[in-house]
């Protein structure tokens, strides 16, 4: 009976530093960037001088392995666009949108080499196209086929992250790459490339801020904290592009004309997660069916991965 008092007693002088490492652990907000994106961008505005809690960056060069992380419980939350989170979703990675943001899709594009034969997307029948698999460029290439009217067997896929992607076009075994930004404003400037479609017209230019359902749940205050000020950046950077060029261009080690580019065509915006946005992620949805890449029985529904309780009320947006 002494040794299960003994216990008993060790275990209640415990359990305040349990639940102390419990609140230390939810005053932390693990965010995943792509390629300095939001970090640049906040850190340019000037919004993270005063946060009340700690936040820990990751950095990915792409969505997807950033979503893998966020399965993994490796962090709470991220930016991604929408194709990768829709895969994810269907995929049944624990996640959910609670910001939209929207953007010009100029540098989400199919290139090809600048002496290439390819002036169409029709021309891109029985050829090789380089991307990485559910991502923007994936959703760009079946976007554009159908467009052409052509079936997604049209063209063979190769998936490959970007740095091999470009090199596979340079070398010529392949014969277009389908990416987004900063590739695509780097090969043009460079003058490795030419645009042959980009998303304008055919994608929703959508992407998201998303968070696991555990951080939902458990840091939500710090997701609606996190969001306004990410919010307030992108508005700050919509007005003037330079000064978060200047900083992406030493953090990333990229010439400045790059994001430059990128920046002053995209003017990425907040936006609710509103009637629009949901018929747009459903029409993605719908896309990947079409396309048998998302079996219908998997595929989700737009609303019910897309968290309106954070916008408009929770985080400010235009």
């Amino acid at each position: 009976m002494r040794i299960v008092l003994t216990a008993l007693a060790l275990l209640a002088l415990a359990l305040p530093a349990f639940t102390a490492l419990a609140r230390a652990d939810e005053a932390v907000l693990r965010v995943g960037d792509q390629r300095g994106n939001a970090r640049a961008l906040m850190e340019a505005a000037g919004v993270l001088a005063d946060l009340p809690y700690r936040l820990d960056w990751s950095e990915f060069p792409a969505a997807a392995p950033l979503l893998e992380a966020l399965n993994a419980g490796a962090i709470d939350a991220g930016g991604v666009g929408d194709a990768p989170f829709t895969f994810a979703a269907a995929a049944g990675v624990p996640v959910k949108a609670f910001l939209a943001f929207r953007n010009r899709q100029d540098g989400l594009a199919i290139l090809v080499a600048k002496d290439s034969p390819v002036k169409t997307v029709a021309d891109l029948r029985g050829k090789s196209i380089a991307t990485n698999r559910g991502s923007i460029g994936h959703q760009v290439v079946l976007a554009a086929l159908e467009e052409a009217g052509l079936p997604a067997g049209a063209v063979t896929l190769r998936f490959l992250p970007p740095a091999d992607a470009k090199i596979a076009l340079a070398s010529g075994s392949v014969e277009a790459w389908a990416t987004w930004e900063p590739y695509t404003s780097t090969a043009e400037l460079a003058g490795l490339a030419r645009v042959v479609r980009d998303g304008n017209g055919i994608t929703p230019g959508l992407s998201f801020a998303v968070a696991s359902d555990a951080a939902l749940t458990r840091k939500r205050a710090l997701l609606a904290d996190f969001g306004r000020r990410l919010v307030a950046a992108r508005d700050w950077a919509l007005k003037d592009p330079a000064p978060y060029a200047a900083l992406w261009s030493k953090l990333i080690g990229l010439p400045e004309a790059v994001p430059l580019r990128w920046f002053a065509r995209a003017q990425y915006r907040a936006v609710p997660i509103d009637e629009a946005v949901i018929a747009d992620e459903q029409r993605n949805i719908d896309l990947y069916v079409r396309s048998g890449l998302i079996p219908q029985a998997r595929a989700p529904k737009a609303d019910a991965i897309l968290d309106r309780s954070f916008a408009p009320a929770a985080v400010a947006v235009r």
